[in-house]
């Protein structure tokens, strides 16, 4: 392993994973490169500001920029480590898009040289670290890559998926286990060396195609039991039940830990992943297909719960929240976006927006006739209210505040909101 004042990082993708990773590496003395397809973003870090929100990595950033330990550019340059955490999306058949993967792998192939280590953090179908590294002997011949020619190697190449909760990564990034594969176990060993630099939690060492099918397998271990909870939510709703009573009274069983239901599932992780493991083995995995469907299924009926209410009502319309979970700025796959977009198509300049955690309306709202409000102006205008997020500006708004409301809420905050009937589970109410 080089020297650690010497150690030179390249971080590939500069998002809400890369960024984060690269001012925790930069913070240890590493001389980081973050390297980013975005002018805008490189310029935005290189001038020691963040393009994303996230506790605590303003600070951190601009800290690291200013000693000059993270510099950002559009162009890769050599160093001794490169992590590779670039988006892996999927397309309108939910098949998984690993083409950025691969093109960071091209541009990490230009700047390679012998002693270097690859390491892909994207979430990516099993076999991906595999392709990167037949990418990597096909680009760089005169190289030896591990799983071809022994123990002899050139390089290392390794996985390792990133563990973090938005809101809370840069602490996550430090305290959870890392789970670390390699294409061979040397490989696996250099990439655990790197870590043991400012991972304080355990570091397990395994097989690249392990350790990719482990970060598949806990998001779809989540969102099977979201699915659970949300379709309990429907069943609750069919026979007139507050279901957030029924978990509340089930959990107090010693083995049972039912998990709040919602308007769907968001993020790039949850909302994402599972479909990989789908299209791995389209033959086994109806439990994990069905449970996104009961999940994307969930925004489909809040959509139409909430259009029902605004036919029957009149006058602005405030959906609260727009992030797919609480206190971030994060809208990936976000179900609260979905929805609101929906209602905005059909209902136009009645749909006020609240999103404390934005500027501006993100397209197409933005074109719809809604308008960005703040919640005191939603309490102050709207008779109608759709909790969308558990922002906790929503939950700190008072009942005297919100009793004359009709509220539909999908996040079940306001348990107190008062109902001419009993309480279903999306706690519609007036």
């Amino acid at each position: 392993m080089h020297a650690e004042a010497e150690l030179k990082v390249a971080v590939l993708g500069l998002g809400y994973i890369g960024l984060p990773t690269a001012a925790v590496i930069a913070r240890t003395g590493a001389r980081v490169l973050g390297v980013d397809v975005s002018a805008d973003v490189v310029e935005t870090v290189n001038s020691g500001r963040v393009h994303i929100e996230e506790v605590d990595l303003d600070g951190l950033v601009s800290g690291v920029v200013t000693r000059g330990a993270l510099r950002a550019s559009t162009i890769i340059e050599q160093a001794d480590i490169f992590v590779i955490a670039v988006p892996t999306p999927f397309d309108a058949d939910h098949a998984p898009d690993i083409g950025y993967v691969l093109q960071a792998a091209t541009t990490v192939a230009a700047a390679l040289k012998p002693g270097d280590t690859v390491i892909l953090e994207s979430t990516s179908p099993v076999g991906t670290t595999e392709k990167v590294r037949d990418l990597l002997a096909q680009l760089r011949p005169d190289l030896k890559v591990p799983g071809r020619t022994g123990d002899q190697a050139d390089i290392a190449i390794a996985y390792c998926p990133e563990r973090v909760l938005p809101g809370r990564i840069l602490v996550e990034l430090i305290d959870n286990d890392r789970v670390i594969g390699g294409i061979t176990p040397r490989c696996a060993r250099k990439a655990l060396a790197f870590y043991r630099r400012f991972v304080r939690g355990a570091c397990v060492t395994t097989t690249a195609r392990t350790a990719e099918m482990t970060k598949l397998t806990e998001n779809a271990f989540r969102d099977v039991n979201i699915a659970f909870a949300n379709e309990l939510s429907l069943v609750a709703d069919t026979v007139g039940v507050d279901v957030w009573d029924v978990i509340r009274l089930a959990n107090r069983h010693p083995r049972v830990n039912i998990l709040n239901p919602g308007p769907g599932v968001g993020g790039h992780c949850i909302a994402v992943d599972p479909w990989f493991l789908v299209s791995a083995a389209p033959d086994r995995t109806p439990l994990i297909r069905t449970a996104r469907e009961v999940n994307d299924g969930k925004t489909d009926h809040v959509i139409a719960e909430a259009a029902k209410l605004i036919e029957v009502t009149s006058g602005p319309v405030a959906c609260l929240g727009l992030a797919f979970k609480a206190n971030i700025d994060d809208f990936r796959e976000s179900p609260a976006l979905r929805v609101t977009d929906a209602l905005a198509a059909r209902f136009g300049e009645r749909i006020r927006v609240v999103e404390p955690h934005i500027a501006s309306l993100p397209e197409p709202l933005s074109r719809s006739g809604a308008t960005l409000i703040d919640i005191d102006t939603a309490i102050e205008t709207c008779p109608v209210m759709i909790v969308l997020v558990d922002h906790d500006v929503f939950r700190s708004v008072p009942l005297e505040e919100r009793a004359d409301k009709r509220v539909l809420d999908t996040r079940g905050i306001w348990s107190d909101q008062p109902s001419p009937s009993s309480r279903t589970s999306l706690r519609l109410a007036s």
